[in-house]
C-alpha cells in the first residue's frame, strides 16, 4: 500500500503472546475450588469480559464482579496470577518488533480490562522494554475492537493519523474494524506472514 507508516499497532493475545483462555479457566479454578466450565460461564459467556474490555466497569467494579460471577470474590493478587498463568511470549514476534523500533513506531492495543496494563509488568514482563509506555487497554478508551472509535481514541492519544498506522490482529473482526476506521491492517496468521506484508509496505525488518 502507498503512504508511510508511522505506527505499528499489536494486538496483544495470540500476536505478542500466545493465549489461553482454558488454561486461565483452570488457574481460577486451581484459585477458587470452582469448576473451570463454571469459571468460563459465568465469566466469559455471561458478557463480563466483554463489558470490562469496553471500560463499562471501572478496575474495582469489574473486580468485584467477577468474584460475584463465579461465586467467591478474587483479590486482585489472584486475578493478576491467574492472567499470568494465561499467557507465554510468542519470541518471535516480540524480536520482530524489537527489530521495527529502528524504522517506525510501535504500540499495543489489546481488548482488555485496565487491570491488565496496570500490571502489565507482572503478567508481560517482556512488554515494557520493548514498549514503553505504549501499552493500552481498550478499556481506558471507552469501547472495544472491533469498534472503529477504539482504534481513534487510541491513535488521538498518540497523534498519529490513522492513514499512517497499521494495525496487526489475529481477528479478522479486530482487522475489518482498523480498516473501518481508516488503518492499514494486518490479520495474523503466521510471524513469516507478517515479515512478508512489512517488507512489502517497505518496512524491511
Amino acid at each position: 500500500m502507498e503512504g508511510r507508516i508511522d505506527l505499528v499497532l499489536f494486538d496483544l493475545d495470540d500476536v505478542l503472546y500466545h493465549y489461553s483462555r482454558r488454561r486461565r479457566a483452570e488457574r481460577l479454578s486451581e484459585i477458587t475450588g470452582i469448576a473451570p466450565e463454571v469459571v468460563r460461564a459465568a465469566v466469559w459467556d455471561s458478557g463480563l469480559e466483554a463489558a470490562g474490555d469496553r471500560g463499562a466497569l471501572g478496575r474495582e467494579a469489574y473486580l468485584q464482579a467477577f468474584g460475584e460471577r463465579i461465586g467467591r470474590p478474587v483479590s486482585l493478587a489472584e486475578w493478576v496470577d491467574a492472567r499470568r498463568a494465561a499467557v507465554s511470549p510468542n519470541g518471535p514476534m516480540l524480536a520482530l518488533a524489537a527489530r521495527l523500533r529502528a524504522a517506525t513506531g510501535i504500540a499495543v492495543l489489546t481488548n482488555n480490562p485496565e487491570l491488565l496494563t496496570d500490571h502489565v509488568d507482572v503478567i508481560c514482563p517482556e512488554l515494557r522494554p520493548l514498549f514503553g509506555e505504549r501499552i493500552f487497554a481498550s478499556a481506558s478508551f471507552g469501547a472495544a475492537k472491533p469498534d472503529p472509535e477504539c482504534f481513534g481514541r487510541c491513535l488521538a492519544g498518540l497523534a498519529v493519523a490513522p492513514s499512517a498506522a497499521l494495525f496487526v490482529d489475529d481477528l479478522a473482526e479486530n482487522v475489518a474494524g482498523a480498516r473501518a476506521a481508516g488503518l492499514h491492517a494486518h490479520h495474523f496468521t503466521s510471524v513469516e506472514a507478517f515479515r512478508r506484508d512489512l517488507v512489502a509496505r517497505g518496512l524491511d525488518t
